[in-house]
């Protein structure tokens, strides 16, 4: 039946109207007065530290405590007029309030006796009083006549609309061709529709007041805030909405006082290498006063306050520790997220927004949070919005207001006080030990919210409802005289604007603009965010160290390689190929400046910071052209540094000139070089959104930049299409003045005379610019007639270079200053085409899909009962959990001990833990900050790959076999899913592989639709996982993940590590409701559980609660009402728990938890004496006997040792290679960017060498255009690593320990599937490259054998990169070793150095690259059989002696068996002899030859055996073997130091330096 219009109850008495009216006259009476007094009030809740109220007598709390006065009903005029007036009053300093009598409260000094240096005041000591500071501190402020802004904000028809559609499609290889076929998404008929995320909201904010804002995830809580601060980036507002902040517009606000109002995102963004103490005395030297209490100098201020900031909120133990990430060892992540709290706290902002910052907080931490915001906005007026899940009762008071949201619509806003009771007289129940907070947010929740008896059909349902019954209440049209009131006291752009910035400039440093929001000015922000970078570099000194040391080994082989070069004309190809090196490397040396994939690990990386740098910005701590100005400043002495040590040793090693003034212009170009490039990779990687945009277009222009430097192709070579790049080619400039700087003024003899045995002019060298007669050649001549390079360009090169120079760095500044803002967008599933459920809704009404309104008499409500006959008792989502399979096995752990060794001491984990779970009950494992909860659950589930665990584990009494892990379900923390696989496919693939082999795959994929239904997840079940944000949501996979483990049909027991974290109040209700059904219905479940609500707590049976250093508080059961567990912490000395206390909350508190928190009783030694755990080990030994009993009577002898796996390795190897297969084909961007790849550069080559002729440079040429080929290598290997680490990660950390499959099907799916994509690859390169190279006069048999090599080729790329990154921890350290090793591998194939020219310890090298048989096969196949025709600057040209023809001449030579041609043989002059005459003697200088072509192809498919060989057995080694044996240790000491040589040698080579993150559970099980 449709409900009827809602409407405020008739006849009832509206309470809430009389409390909100005193509220609106009592709310500017509590506000915070700035004077250093304050009144003696009386408290009406505990909201602050106890420490404050036992040791300080005279502590008051000013906004928290309130005068109760009763009023009776008012007009609306009248309560703005009086309102009004007690505003004035309480602005008076000398008026102090009344009581209800009329009586004065009495005036008391909290600072009486307190003077400067006096204990409590010192940040340092012990006996800091943050409230006493900060009350002295706004005193001698004011007596200072230093102001400060405060400022509030009023919100009227706030409405946000932005783009976006509940649903995607998933995208496949495919895709591409089938979009011609739905011509309306390409004429933008599909395109994503508007969508309006707030609607029309209204509000006022005072300053000084804290406003909790609740809601559902994806309501709209984030974008609120970014409302409020004007953060709303890629949205937009509508036009009718207004937004001011006392009287200022916020366009007029952001722009010339945007650092007055910061959003803190819930994401942390911090440079890992700096210290605590250096982010926070950055931020608050940031934005530290032009005047400044007592006189301080700018450093005493800003370090002053910063470690203020740490003592408040627990940091000073870690000023000189790093902040550290995922890729970093630091701070932990509850202390990284106070960081981020401290750095918001220090930007002294009026009014402050917080989005979800206390997630990853415990609840003492995330208290004593929010006290600190209650003083800031009691001292110091800050107005702050606090956006929070799961708040605890004590939280919830300490706010003043409230804003409600549900499905982006406002429902109430109001004093915190009465928003219980008004949704109360709306007629909902709120269930007894429910928070508050928790229950405003689950009156948006249909499956969740109770309606009271009577008020079924009267209560809103939809979100619509809802909003219109707000309006029309009392409380709104309060509201909206409170917003009218507001609005008078600050007119819109009337004097106040005036007074913000007479503050704001008061607070400027001299220098800086008076309507810039910076507080100090562009000097001063580039010295400190160049003292940041010197920072950054020193804590990160081991990488800069290593870096240093990876130039000089490069240098030393680069050198080496062209060690003792001859002096003569057979060195000119040499000297071109070092200095090509030379300037090549130095100048790709900057493409570390694009690096990003690891966040914020460079000091000097623009993409790397720019999250960090946006975080700052709108903090207005300096702008962004400055930081990356400072950054250019930073990193000019470092490269130079560099680059002497790099170019002093490849100079004088590599035979160049000894020669003080060439050195020096060598060096001089090499450094500008070094510059021009990093401004260049700088400017694109500013430009570009994501980093795989510019190391694309990077690849590409590195790409061109190599072939038109002048040296692989001859300028005279370039076909017209392309030339144009050699002359916006930095490096081609360089090249050319290193070139003739080095030959200029020098002669070089010649090597190869012709004829050997010619005098006077009868002879000539076959060197270009070579003078007949002459027996050395000049090397300005030689230059000019090979490249037409002059030495009169070397200085307007120079001018050109510093030019680009110029250049670049004004468009990297200029776009770093622009190119900031990323657009917002929302959250979205993504469905398989054709797959999408027919009933699905963008937006679909909850309340129809949760069957209605429940009321208190719910069965699906009420809590379930721990009884084991509700077997047909119903999920949330209204399906049977019968289906599971009850279970009738104890699993026992008796006296777990678990020691590691850190940093050679040893540490004990857990300390002789005992306890059992039984069939249907339900375990909590709780414990204080690092307890040992997650070890102790890791031990418990044999997932431990470190230390030493001693003990008894059993089931049944018997001792754990190899098949407990497959028995067992684990749902872990991290949600880790494939991101290509679909709901449905991910629980069928674990029920494929980890359910029996006598169980039919029918009856397997029955199982899983049984499944899908019990977690209710029909709607998303053809959703593919995504990723957050473009996928499932968090509850969404956290569902997903328990749904794999329950797939599997667990026939032991379910582990749960913190099934709750990250999610909202309801969504963690709704998982452990489910897992309080599996438990009913005979499930074993064991789950850490963190920080539970009082009605969740009330779901388990039983507790195990661990103190720090994994002992053991108390085991054993809960109780009704918790009553057992209360009586065994009261009976031993603990204070009564409150009736209205949450028990979890209870027990942290009596044991200590929390950064201050202490406890008088060891509850530890309390439980090890106490009857409770006397009878915990007698339980156990009763269960040992029991089912030792039962044992023998069912003949344990006769059973079969059960198997590792469920299913034989060829069931897994199909399954797994299906997957695989999968996710490369829907994951187009990495397959069409392979093949793009790899088109687009065989293209580009291709035409770059289009048809050379048959000339000695042609061929030079077409066997640099196979040379080219060979350097997509490292593109490739880059591509496929990451893949294999997304498989390995997913593998090792979930499906490994579940024993789904083995480690071997794991390898050769991946390889298989690799293989047709490299065919492909290959076929597609083979046409791409040689036939624009080399035309289609090639006969079909050569064609077949480039076409067999390059295949081979791709496939060596693949097979390479797996076994690089096999035993290896991540990408990036395998990309760096294998970049590394690729830089030898083409350096030593004999195409840049001849074989017969490399010195002799260097000649194996050439012997053992694969690439020297794949050019030697390429070039053989290509050029053989040749014929050499040369060009006119390449002939030898003489006169013969008088009276003989240029034949007879010469006849002596032919005899000889001289390798070239004579031209002109009946001549007698001018002879024109060609060196050579065919392909094969060219090749033959490098040891190319045509009969080895089959020979190198054999070659070539042996290396890919190895290939395939070594990463099995790399695999082993290092990450399956788990032997403690010298030989593993050594093993893994030496994969360590590979992997971080590979790692620093990476920015040398390509750039990558970065780090990636290793998970906890990885480095275990490789070290």
């Amino acid at each position: 039946m449709a409900s009827q219009p809602p409407q405020p109850p008739s006849g009832q008495p509206d309470t809430q109207y009389e409390e909100y009216q005193s509220e609106v006259i009592t709310e500017t009476t509590n506000r915070p007065t700035p004077a250093a007094d304050v009144y003696e009030i009386t408290p009406t809740n505990d909201v602050m530290d106890d420490r404050y109220e036992h040791e300080h007598d005279d502590y008051e709390s000013g906004a928290m405590y309130e005068t109760v006065r009763t009023w009776s009903p008012q007009s609306r005029p009248e309560l703005v007029r009086i309102a009004s007036v007690f505003s004035r009053i309480d602005s008076h300093p000398d008026v102090a309030p009344t009581t209800e009598d009329g009586g004065q409260l009495n005036r008391r000094d909290t600072l009486a006796g307190v003077k400067i240096g006096d204990p409590v005041l010192d940040p340092t000591k012990p006996e800091f009083d943050f409230y006493k500071w900060a009350r002295m501190f706004t005193h001698v402020m004011e007596k200072e006549g230093i102001k400060r802004n405060r400022t509030g904000v009023m919100f009227r028809n706030l409405t946000v609309l932005g783009s976006g559609s509940a649903v995607q499609y998933q995208d496949t290889f495919l895709s591409p061709f089938a979009a011609p076929f739905r011509p309306g998404e390409l004429c933008g008929k599909g395109r994503n529709p508007e969508k309006v995320i707030l609607h029309d909201f209204n509000g006022a904010i005072r300053e000084g007041e804290l406003l909790m804002v609740l809601g559902r995830p994806g309501s709209g809580c984030s974008t609120f805030l970014k409302a409020i601060c004007g953060e709303l980036h890629g949205l937009q507002k509508k036009k009718e909405s207004i937004i001011h902040y006392n009287g200022v517009s916020q366009h007029t606000f952001k722009k010339e006082l945007r650092g007055e109002a910061v959003y803190s995102a819930e994401d942390e963004h911090h440079f890992p290498h700096l210290t605590v103490g250096q982010t926070l005395e950055f931020a608050a030297a940031a934005r530290t006063p032009s005047k400044r209490v007592l006189g301080l100098s700018r450093k005493d201020f800003s370090t002053h306050l910063a470690r203020v900031m740490m003592s408040v909120f627990g940091l000073s133990h870690t000023y000189n520790t790093k902040v550290g990430d995922d890729y970093v060892r630091g701070v932990s992540g509850g202390e990284r997220k106070r960081v981020s709290i401290a750095e918001i706290a220090l930007s002294g902002a009026p009014i402050c927004c917080w989005d979800n910052s206390t997630r990853g907080l415990d609840s003492a931490t995330a208290l004593e949070f929010t006290k600190a915001l209650k003083i800031g906005s009691q001292v110091g007026g800050i107005t702050q919005c606090l956006a929070i899940y799961q708040a605890s009762q004590a939280i919830y008071d300490i706010f003043d207001k409230v804003i409600v949201l549900y499905e982006g619509r406002q429902i109430f806003f109001g004093p915190t006080r009465i928003a219980k009771q008004y949704f109360e007289e709306m007629g909902w129940y709120c269930p007894p030990r429910q928070t508050t907070a928790d229950f405003l947010t689950s009156v948006t929740n249909p499956k969740e919210r109770i309606a009271k008896e009577g008020y079924e059909n009267r209560v809103p349902r939809t979100a619509v409802e809802f909003e219109r019954y707000w309006k029309q209440s009392q409380n709104n049209k309060l509201l909206l005289a409170d917003m009218d009131r507001f609005e008078a006291e600050y007119p819109l752009e009337e004097g106040h604007l005036e007074k913000l910035r007479e503050t704001h400039g008061q607070a400027q440093a001299k220098h800086t603009a008076s309507k810039s929001p910076y507080r100090i000015s562009v000097p001063m922000q580039v010295k400190l965010c160049t003292v940041r970078a010197y920072q950054r570099l020193w804590g990160d000194k081991s990488s800069t160290i290593a870096t240093n040391i990876s130039q000089i080994m490069m240098a030393l082989i680069i050198g080496s390689l062209f060690f003792d070069t001859p002096q003569t004309t057979d060195g000119f190809f040499a000297k071109g190929s070092v200095i090509f090196f030379a300037i090549l490397l130095n100048g790709l040396m900057s493409i570390t400046e694009i690096n990003g994939l690891c966040k914020a690990t460079d000091p000097i990386v623009p993409n790397a910071q720019r999250p960090i740098v946006v975080k700052h910005v709108n903090f207005a701590f300096y702008h962004a052209y400055s930081e990356a100005l400072a950054g250019i400043v930073a990193d000019i002495p470092i490269k130079f540094l560099l680059a002497l040590v790099f170019n002093i040793i490849i100079y004088f090693l590599g035979g160049l000139e000894r020669s003080a003034a060439k050195f020096f212009i060598f060096f001089l170009f090499t450094f500008i070089t070094i510059l021009t490039m990093s401004a260049i990779f700088r400017t694109l990687a500013a430009a570009t959104k994501t980093i795989p945009q510019a190391l694309a277009l990077a690849g590409v222009m590195i790409l061109a930049l190599v072939i038109y430097t002048g040296f692989t192709l001859q300028p005279s070579y370039m076909h017209p299409w392309f030339k144009w790049i050699l002359y916006i080619n930095p490096i081609a400039y360089a090249y050319e003045a290193l070139l003739v700087n080095e030959v200029h003024g020098n002669r070089y003899r010649c090597a190869t005379p012709i004829p050997p045995y010619g005098s006077g002019t009868n002879f000539a060298c076959a060197v270009a610019g070579a003078v007949p007669g002459e027996m050395s050649v000049s090397g300005d001549a030689w230059v000019e007639s090979s490249y037409d390079y002059s030495y009169a360009h070397i200085w307007r090169n120079l001018g050109i270079l510093l030019g680009f120079l110029a250049f670049f760095y004004f468009v990297y500044l200029v776009v770093s200053e622009l190119n900031l803002s990323s657009a917002s967008s929302a959250e979205f599933l993504v469905f398989r085409r054709g797959h999408l459920p027919k009933n699905f809704q963008g937006s679909k009404d909850e309340e129809a899909a949760a069957g209605g309104v429940m009321h208190p008499n719910d069965p699906a409500r009420l809590p379930p009962t721990n009884t084991n006959g509700a077997a047909g008792e119903t999920a949330p989502g209204g399906s049977t959990v019968a289906v599971i399979p009850p279970q009738k096995d104890i699993f026992t752990w008796r006296n777990v001990t678990y020691d590691i060794t850190i940093k050679g001491e040893p540490r004990r984990l857990l300390d002789n833990i005992s306890g059992w779970v039984r069939p249907g009950t339900l375990t909590a494992l709780m414990g204080v900050s690092g307890a040992g909860k997650t070890t102790l659950l890791d031990a418990l589930a044999q997932r431990t790959t470190m230390g030493v665990i001693t003990g008894d584990m059993l089931v049944n009494g018997r001792p754990l076999d190899s098949s407990f892990q497959r028995k067992t379900g684990y749902v872990q923390q991290q949600d880790l899913h494939l991101e290509t696989t679909t709901v449905r496919e991910a629980l069928r693939f674990s029920a494929d592989l980890r359910q029996p082999k006598s169980v039919s795959r029918k009856e397997k994929y029955e199982y899983v639709e049984d499944v899908i239904k019990m977690l209710s997840m029909e709607d998303f079940s053809e959703a593919v996982v995504g990723n957050p944000g473009e996928g499932l949501n968090v509850e969404q996979r956290k569902l997903l993940t328990i749904g794999v483990e329950l797939a599997a049909k667990p026939q032991l027991l379910l582990f749960l590590d913190e099934p709750t974290s990250g999610l909202d109040s309801q969504s963690s209700w709704s998982i452990v409701t489910f897992l309080r059904k599996l438990a009913d219905n005979g499930q074993a479940v064991l789950s850490t559980i963190h920080q539970p609500s009082g009605i969740l707590f009330e779901q388990f049976d039983r507790l195990l609660f661990l103190a720090k250093g994994g002992r053991t508080v108390y085991f054993g059961d809960i109780g009704k009402n918790s009553e057992t567990l209360l009586n065994y912490f009261e009976t031993h000395g603990a204070e009564p728990c409150g009736p209205s206390e949450n028990p979890a909350e209870y027990m942290l508190n009596i044991v200590g938890a929390g950064p201050s928190g202490k406890s008088k009783i060891d509850w530890p030694a309390v439980w090890k004496e106490s009857e409770e755990s006397r009878h915990v080990q007698q339980e156990l030994d009763r269960i040992q006997s029991e089912t030792s009993k039962r044992n023998e009577g069912h003949g344990q002898s006769a059973e079969k040792e059960p198997g590792e796996f469920a299913m034989p390795f060829t069931s897994q190897l199909y399954c797994v290679t299906t997957r695989v297969f999968q996710q490369y084909w829907r994951t187009p961007s990495y397959i069409w960017g392979k093949l793009l790849l790899g088109l687009t550069s065989a293209l580009f080559i291709g035409f770059s060498f289009f048809l050379q002729n048959s000339s000695m440079a042609g061929l030079q040429n077409s066997l640099f255009s196979i040379f080219m080929l060979t350097t997509i290598f490292s593109s490739l290997v880059q591509q496929i690593m990451p893949r294999f680490v997304t498989q390995r990660d997913l593998f090792e950390v979930r499906e490994r320990p579940s024993r789904a499959y083995s480690w071997k099907v794991f390898l050769l799916a991946n390889i298989i599937v690799e293989i047709p994509y490299q065919i492909l690859l290959g076929i597609i390169a083979w046409a791409s490259l040689f036939y624009p190279t080399f035309g289609a006069h090639l006969s079909s048999e050569r064609q077949g054998i480039l076409l067999l090599y390059c295949v081979q080729f791709f496939i060596f790329a693949s097979t390479f990169a797996q076994m690089i990154i096999a035993g290896l921890p991540d990408a990036e350290t395998a990309g760096g070793i294998a970049t590394t090793m690729f830089g030898l591998m083409v350096t030593f194939n004999g195409v840049l150095q001849k074989p017969n020219a490399l010195p002799g310890f260097w000649r194996f090298m050439w012997r053992v690259s694969p690439i020297t048989y794949t050019v030697g096969g390429l070039a053989a196949t290509s050029l053989h059989s040749r014929e050499v025709k040369c060009a006119q600057n390449e002939l030898a040209i003489f006169d013969p002696p008088s009276g003989a023809t240029c034949a007879q001449y010469l006849q002596k030579l032919v005899e000889a068996g001289a390798p070239g041609k004579l031209y002109n043989p009946m001549s007698t002059s001018q002879c024109q002899y060609c060196p050579l005459s065919s392909g094969d003697q060219f090749l033959g200088g490098s040891e190319i030859h045509w009969s080895d072509r089959w020979r190198n192809f054999g070659i070539g498919w042996a290396y890919i055996v190895f290939n395939i060989f070594a990463t099995v057995a790399l695999y082993y080694l290092i990450r399956v073997r788990k032997s403690s044996g010298r030989p593993n240790r050594i093993i893994s000491v030496i994969t360590y130091h590979l992997s971080q040589f590979g790692t620093y040698c990476r920015a040398f080579i390509t750039g990558r330096k970065e780090k990636c993150p290793r998970k906890r559970e990885q480095i275990g099980k490789i070290y």
